[in-house]
């Protein structure tokens, strides 16, 4: 059986007739997800017994290699054919992005087929995040991870907005069904439901952040005046600390300067300080002598008038009426010497 299926298969191969899994021209295009596992799988492929080789090489270079009664061969850990002929590539990653070969011998050693794949690696996408804001009704949809991402936005299973892009945003008009966002490229897609409620949530976010804002601008208010009059009363002690100062520096100056201005010794007596009169002169009675203001005494019905005069005091001509006229200064005869006298008596002893 099997010597009649080679000579059919190199009947074919001579007379150039077309045969399934023939040589192929075109490069097939692979998206593989990061991170994961790919199969390269040879279209329309089925392994035979005619089949005697398969080889993978990426660049010209052999990654993998199937012979007929061998155990299939791998170069590293990375790549793994398998019993019909796919490559197995694990844990792909984005330098894995190139172009990939396959070559196909039958047991006369010639070629029957070969294939490209250009390997095309993607990051996965995360799952949607719904977010909103009840003040400009504008509804946000996000992703964080995800290469070459497409979002569409629901409503009713009605498509409300779509984007290629990690972001999407739409301006809602009512609440009455829950929202639904789906994120995809070629190798994955992920979705997220959002019921949205505006009633409450937004006051109470607005309540707490005027509360809040209002609490610390009194704080602030609070010291603002704590400070300010904290500052009056240490310029007003401060004021009264110099005024104290002044006062007593002034009064200090005018008790040292008091004592110079007043004389050191009481005035004499004008008529104790002159010589005693000669003895045939007359002296004046005691009786004639005005008295001072301060040592006359007052009448009884004086004293009401003098307390008034206290209370107001007595201007410059009052107090000249009150003292009176000057008293006259006794004219006091000067005596002669006592030589003079007796020459004077004598004079008879000059002539002799």
């Amino acid at each position: 059986m099997s010597l009649l299926c080679k000579l059919f298969v190199s009947f074919l191969l001579i007379f150039n007739f077309p045969t399934k899994g023939s040589v192929s021209k075109d490069i097939r295009i692979v998206w593989g997800a990061l991170d994961q596992d790919i199969n390269l799988d040879i279209p329309s492929f089925q392994m035979s017994d005619v089949i005697d080789d398969i080889r993978w090489d990426k660049e010209g270079i052999m990654v993998a290699q199937f012979r007929k009664g061998k155990k299939p061969s791998r170069y590293n850990e990375t790549y793994e054919i398998l019993a019909n002929g796919t490559l197995k590539i694990k844990h792909l990653k984005k330098y894995y992005n190139n172009i990939y070969n396959v070559i196909i011998y039958n047991t006369d050693g010639k070629s029957v087929l070969e294939q490209s794949f250009d390997l095309r690696i993607l990051e996965m996408v995360s799952k949607p995040k719904i977010s909103w804001d009840c003040n400009s009704t504008n509804l946000t949809c996000e992703i964080m991870k995800g290469t070459d991402p497409e979002l569409n936005l629901y409503q009713n299973g009605k498509r409300l907005t779509q984007g290629h892009l990690k972001v999407i945003r739409h301006q809602w008009t009512n609440l009455n069904a829950a929202f639904k966002c789906t994120a995809s490229n070629r190798v994955s897609e992920e979705s997220s439901m959002a019921a949205v409620s505006c009633s409450e949530k937004g006051l109470n976010i607005y309540i707490i952040a005027g509360v809040g804002a209002g609490g610390i601008l009194l704080v602030f208010v609070l010291l603002l005046i704590f400070f300010v009059s904290k500052r009056k009363k240490q310029n007003s002690r401060r004021h009264d600390e110099e005024l104290e100062v002044r006062t007593h520096r002034t009064t200090s100056e005018g008790s040292s300067q008091k004592p110079s201005q007043i004389p050191t010794s009481p005035p004499q007596n004008p008529a104790a300080s002159q010589p005693p009169p000669p003895p045939g002169h007359r002296s004046q009675t005691p009786a004639h002598r005005p008295q001072t203001p301060a040592h006359r005494p007052l009448p009884p019905g004086h004293r009401v008038q003098h307390q008034q005069q206290k209370r107001t005091p007595p201007s410059s001509t009052q107090v000249r009426q009150q003292r009176g006229p000057p008293l006259p200064r006794p004219r006091v005869q000067p005596k002669p010497p006592c030589g003079v006298a007796e020459n004077s008596s004598s004079p008879s002893s000059n002539f002799q």
